[in-house]
């Protein structure tokens, strides 16, 4: 099996989802950062692009976290 295939499975396995959503929370902190910075300089537009960045952190976890339900005991590194 080539690297190339193994990074390919690693991202569809059980690890490779906890990995993103790891990734895809740290991304809050950046967000949480720019709201805060937005309402201390009352600036709508900021706090709106802040807001949508937010919403999509949370959607894309929760797309995160049924793909891993979907995994279940399946995983693929382990077969």
């Amino acid at each position: 099996m080539s690297k190339l295939s193994k990074a390919k499975d690693f991202k569809k396995s059980k690890s490779g989802t906890y990995l993103s959503m790891g990734t895809t929370a740290f991304g809050a902190f950046g967000v949480a950062k720019q709201i805060k910075k937005a309402r201390a300089e009352h600036d709508t537009l900021r706090l709106i692009d802040a807001t949508v960045s937010a919403v999509a952190i949370v959607t894309g976890l929760a797309i995160l976290y049924r793909e891993l339900k979907r995994l279940g005991d399946d995983d693929v590194l382990l077969g």
